[in-house]
């Protein structure tokens, strides 16, 4: 009698686990498409949003860049954005970012590597 319920207990365990691997096997894939399909719908050439500083919960002072050589400082709040001002372009100290470099200057993959490579051997 111990003996079947301590099977069917390694075989629940076992189905549970397996059953954990699938979600999140789907969620990492789902998640992947989800990101692709933003990136392919949300990319454009003429807005930008070069810089934006927090002053208060809810409240934002954003440089965002329009075309090729306009620049524009807003205030971005819960239910209204107001237009604060004009700046030229060399009044902005501009850096371009590819959407897949961090702030480090690395890539996600460049730095993912990095991680690997402390995770202790198998």
């Amino acid at each position: 009698m111990l003996l079947s319920s301590t099977g069917e207990s390694i075989f629940q365990l076992l189905v549970a686990i397996a059953i954990f691997a699938f979600v999140l096997f789907i969620t990492y894939y789902t998640t992947k498409w989800i990101s692709g399909y933003q990136k392919a719908h949300s990319y454009n050439k003429n807005l930008a949003i070069v810089e934006v500083i927090k002053v208060a919960p809810n409240k934002m002072v954003e440089i965002v860049k329009a075309g090729e050589d306009k620049y524009f400082v807003i205030a971005v709040g819960k239910d209204e954005v107001t237009l604060l001002g004009e700046l030229t372009k060399d009044q902005v100290m501009e850096t371009e970012l590819d959407y897949q470099v961090s702030a480090t200057g690395q890539n996600f993959d460049e730095l993912l590597g990095k991680f690997k490579d402390h995770l202790p051997k198998k």
